[in-house]
């Protein structure tokens, strides 16, 4: 496997598809999956002649399962230690929900001054930030992250069913048609981890504020969000980080869900590579 080690002994694993010299995608994935979750695009992606790098959290998938450095910071220097390794320069990223806080905090931190990043796409993500505060009133309540939490503690495996095949998809809406594979493969990248990792980044990713991140982000950023995400809601997300960011390009998208680079995967790939081109 390729596997990078980071400063604090953690071991990546990342995939590195495609042709070496070709401009590199970086693909940062959602909670609680792995990079297996970015399928449909990383092979699109290799086909149309680009190189696709996609690594596992730590605490996710095939990297380390360590006790700690389950925050966004750490997230950030992992992502960093790949880029390094690599070398890789004039970069995409694009962050999914949890990804998407993980590339903007990269971003901001460790890869403009040095010309490792060249776009950023943000597509159903967190910031600039998920939890209610008195500066956040829209955000959603902490109990409702504690009663996950509860729920993932008291019986994980059911929890990520009920998840993969209610609204990360939007499979509970009138007329939807679940997918089973697409549930089972959710299921199964999720299980792959460390509950213990999930179970810390969930704070991560819902009290992580994001919001001097997205400005001092400078690159051209395509912030994509459907209006029917139940997971990230699309108001208190979406609508707002498009206007801290400084270049950013707002794309709503009628109805789709939170996984819409599964369901919706023909559309998300055209719209990506439009802008990557552009």
């Amino acid at each position: 496997m390729n596997t990078v080690t980071t400063k604090d002994g953690v071991e990546i694993f990342y995939k590195d598809w495609g042709r070496k010299g070709a401009q590199p995608i970086v693909l940062h994935h959602g909670w609680p999956l792995s990079s297996d979750d970015w399928d449909a695009q990383a092979l699109f992606f290799v086909e149309q002649g680009y190189r696709v790098i996609a690594h596992d959290r730590r605490g996710h998938g095939r990297s380390s399962q360590v006790r700690d450095g389950h925050d966004m910071d750490h997230y950030a220097a992992d992502v960093a230690t790949v880029v390094q390794h690599l070398d890789l320069r004039n970069a995409v990223h694009i962050g999914h929900s949890t990804g998407g806080g993980e590339a903007t905090r990269y971003v901001a931190k460790h890869g403009q001054p040095m010309g490792r990043v060249g776009k950023l796409v943000l597509i159903g993500a967190v910031p600039p930030l998920m939890i209610k505060t008195p500066g956040n009133p829209g955000g959603i309540p902490v109990e409702v992250f504690d009663g996950m939490r509860k729920q993932l503690a008291a019986n994980r495996a059911q929890f990520y069913l009920d998840f993969a095949s209610g609204p990360f998809y939007g499979y509970n809406r009138p007329g939807a048609k679940p997918l089973q594979g697409v549930i089972q493969n959710w299921w199964r990248q999720a299980m792959a981890g460390s509950a213990q990792a999930q179970l810390v980044g969930s704070k991560a990713f819902s009290e992580t504020d994001f919001t001097d991140d997205l400005r001092a982000i400078t690159v051209p950023t395509l912030v994509m969000h459907g209006d029917d995400d139940q997971v990230v809601p699309i108001a208190d997300s979406a609508m707002l980080s498009s206007k801290l960011l400084q270049n950013a390009t707002l794309q709503i998208y009628e109805k789709f869900p939170h996984g819409m680079c599964t369901t919706h995967s023909d559309v998300i790939n055209q719209d990506l590579l439009k802008f990557i081109r552009g």
